[in-house]
């Protein structure tokens, strides 16, 4: 048997590298991945070559403390079952179905304590969904929603899904979303949203400047979160604000940019707009919340919403090259692509 890893080889293209399977150290375990998820997002941009060179890939997590250069193994949403354990480590642990943020690979050694055992009420489709659901749980931490507020998420993918999902929980005045797909704006409302917009209709910006200024002084949003990964989609978000509208960027541009109007009412209506990263905890919550209770809570949202409805496409892992050229072609019928490795 041969372990097969995923590389981004260059610009668009992806590279699959067989190597034996490696037997874990004392104090470690062995993972045969079951599933991976394609984060639509940054993978993107990697796959695109949109990346800022010499940029740690995350300080955080030690499988992708390296630089971004090519070639570069890169993902963060893997689910298994441990299949081997070292010396030092309890035989116990065989069988058990774990999380990791790990690249794409079939198999890989893992600390125990590296990996996150998957609840028994969780099925291994929903929990390839947590590093999403944990940001966006981290996203909705750093808006503060408050009860009657009028909300908007710019960006349905599936991050902008799961952030909606999650606010559907608040009693808000009013939830709206914007895309320009219309399976994704099908999809949040069925998740809860009370209206959703293609982003350049301008009757229905109307008809919803005028439902929500019904509950409120101007029809404006209070609380915008940015989530398009299109840094000029922060333009459509300023004309929805209003004095003190709060705007939360979850969106990582990498080498983007675009021109943004911060002329106009920008500076006189006080318009706040913050960064949102899941690497870290908002320093206001720091001194209560740690990354082990927002990770509790993160599985605690996956097993209410049972994500995995919305996994639309899989992939043998040898068919990665196709999976990243439809995803690349902004194809309208994906919300979720996973990677499946069904000899585990």
């Amino acid at each position: 048997m041969k372990k097969l890893s995923l590389y981004f080889k260059k610009p668009l293209v992806m590279e699959l590298r067989e190597q034996p399977v490696p037997e874990p150290a004392s104090g470690q375990v062995l993972v045969a991945t079951r599933l991976s998820a394609i984060s639509a997002g940054t993978e993107l941009l990697i796959f695109k070559g949109l990346f800022p060179e010499h940029m740690a890939v995350d300080a955080t997590i030690a499988s992708l403390s390296g630089p971004f250069h090519y070639p570069l193994a890169y993902g963060y949403n893997c689910v298994g079952h441990i299949v081997a354990t070292g010396a030092r480590v309890d035989p116990g642990w065989i069988g058990r179905q774990v999380f990791a943020f790990h690249p794409h690979e079939s198999h890989f050694t893992a600390a125990p304590e590296d990996l996150l055992a998957i609840p028994q009420e969780v099925s291994m489709e929903d929990a390839v969904f947590l590093a999403g659901m944990e940001t966006a749980v981290n996203l909705v931490m750093d808006g503060r929603p408050l009860i009657g507020e009028h909300v908007m998420v710019f960006g349905l993918g599936i991050i902008g899904l799961l952030t909606l999902a999650l606010l559907t929980r608040y009693p808000l005045a009013h939830l709206s979303g914007v895309d320009r797909l219309a399976l994704r704006r099908k999809t949040a409302l069925a998740l809860g949203a009370d209206r959703v917009l293609d982003g350049t209709d301008q009757d229905g910006k109307a008809a919803l400047a005028t439902a929500t200024a019904d509950s409120h002084d101007d029809g404006k949003a209070d609380l915008i979160f940015e989530l398009t990964g299109n840094p000029g989609a922060l333009n459509g978000a300023l004309s929805w604000s209003g004095f003190d509208t709060r705007i939360v960027i979850g969106s990582w541009y990498g080498g983007k940019s675009a021109a943004i109007d911060l002329g106009g009412r920008f500076h006189r209506d006080r318009v706040r707009i913050a960064s949102s990263q899941v690497s870290t905890i908002a320093p206001h919550l720091a001194g209560r919340w740690s990354h082990v209770r927002r990770l509790r809570t993160a599985w605690s949202m996956i097993e209410a919403i049972r994500p995995s409805a919305l996994i639309t496409h899989r992939f043998d892992i040898t068919r990665a090259q196709s999976a990243y050229d439809l995803l690349a072609e902004a194809s309208p019928d994906v919300l979720q692509a996973v990677l499946v490795y069904p000899h585990t």
